[in-house]
């Protein structure tokens, strides 16, 4: 049974009060069943709506440089960007009509082009490149400039000797 923690029944009202559609993660699956079933509920009700995927550790992203990637990706059916680390994927995209075929996880940025995906190659969107899976990563996200929570709860992690 799907249960809300009062953090994620926040977040669900914050984000339905702004228009979003919450989908149980009923796979259980893990993310990339999770994504698929969510790209089939919005296409159930929008058979050729563009769908795509955003990892959430993205501490720095910035809106400007989210929709440059977002405009960059509507070029191809589907297309993924490379997190700095050259590895993984932060973002990944299709336009109507194609499958998003989520491959996230260990060197996803290889399955994604493996899988006939578009890398885009645009530049200056450090920010929604700059995802935080060690010690280094949020120091180059607190570079980035974070928000003032990320900010105030990163101080208290790291050692600045």
């Amino acid at each position: 049974m799907w249960q809300l923690s009062r953090t994620d029944a926040l977040a669900r009202r914050e984000l339905a009060a702004l228009g979003a559609l919450i989908v149980p993660d009923e796979p259980g699956a893990g993310l990339n069943a999770a994504l698929r079933h969510g790209t089939a509920t919005v296409r159930a009700e929008r058979p050729g709506a563009c769908v795509a995927a955003l990892n959430a550790d993205l501490p720095a992203l910035r809106p400007l440089e989210l929709a440059r990637v977002l405009d960059g990706a509507a070029a191809f059916p589907r297309a993924f960007l490379a997190d700095t680390a050259g590895m993984g994927t932060t973002l990944l995209a299709a336009a109507g009509g194609s499958e998003l075929s989520p491959a996230f996880g260990t060197d996803s940025r290889a399955r994604h082009a493996a899988s006939g995906a578009v890398e885009l190659a645009i530049g200056g969107v450090d920010s929604v490149r700059q995802d935080v899976d060690t010690g280094e990563d949020l120091r180059a996200a607190l570079a980035l400039g974070v928000g003032a929570y990320t900010a105030k709860a990163a101080a208290r992690l790291l050692i600045t000797d």
